[in-house]
């Protein structure tokens, strides 16, 4: 199997990946070009092979599996999980709370992010008219709800292998890469039923799925991540997730062309 990352974040995770070949065989492979040119050249690399596509790029990942690439997570995940708006359109359709969001401006004090922003990137709190981010991406546009946490749920094909709850205390931002203080989360029933009807809708293979914990305890659904870091969860959980991981490629390995999601 590949592991395709683009250099940089291949760097940055270079721990991650080097716990993951312990227990799997994975090749990395790093990759830059993302013109048509590239493309067709990445596409020679990797014919007949399986790829954990670890990268934020939609169109070529539609490109890869459209030319017969099997890629882990599928290139419907990634192009749902790299668009706010077709995120949320989903999980409303499921049916699952989620923060009211939309294309126009509300009235201050309002939250503005790009569609494809991550990592806590390219979001904005705004308080008055001089906060509304200098920017020609089209944004979009949510309340500001009041809640005590943020929580991300882990999901390795249908299974919630664990959940952590970030904190801020001096942004409104709760990412773990910009500070926030972690911990186990342990997530309540209807938690789970909501997280396991995104998954299975979305028949993923390892995601990220956060929501705000509100105040009276109930939930609203904010965001899908692929690919989903793991710092986190290594913070808070005794388990191994690049272990965890691996089971399941080899769980894919064996049941191919079939996933689980297809034995209901």
């Amino acid at each position: 199997m590949i592991a395709l990352y683009e250099t940089a974040s291949a760097q940055h995770n270079m721990a991650w990946i080097d716990d993951l070949k312990r227990f799997y065989p994975i090749e990395l492979l790093t990759w830059d070009d993302w013109s048509e040119s590239g493309l067709k050249e990445l596409l020679k690399r990797m014919h007949g092979q399986s790829v954990f596509f670890r990268v934020r790029k939609p169109n070529a990942a539609r490109f890869l599996e459209d030319h017969g690439v099997r890629l882990i997570n599928r290139a419907e995940v990634n192009r749902i999980a790299n668009d706010k708006w077709q995120s949320y359109q989903l999980l409303q359709l499921l049916g699952v709370p989620v923060i009211p969001t939309q294309k126009t401006p509300l009235a201050v004090p309002y939250i503005a992010k790009t569609a494809d922003g991550h990592g806590g990137q390219e979001v904005w709190l705004v308080e008055s008219p001089q906060d509304q981010p200098d920017t020609n991406t089209p944004l979009l546009y949510q309340p500001v709800v009041p809640h005590i946490a943020d929580v991300r749920a882990y999901v390795i094909g249908k299974e919630i292998v664990g959940a952590v709850k970030r904190s801020a205390t001096d942004s409104f931002k709760a990412n773990y890469s910009l500070g926030a203080t972690v911990e186990r989360f342990e997530l309540s029933a209807s938690q789970r039923q909501d997280i396991k009807k995104i998954a299975e809708a979305l028949k993923s293979d390892y995601l990220g799925i956060d929501f705000l914990l509100l105040e009276d305890g109930r939930h609203l659904f904010n965001e899908i991540e692929d690919p989903v870091g793991a710092r986190s969860f290594y913070q808070t959980h005794g388990d191994n997730i690049a272990e965890l991981l691996a089971r399941h490629f080899t769980k894919l390995d064996q049941n191919y062309p079939f996933r689980e999601y297809d034995r209901n």
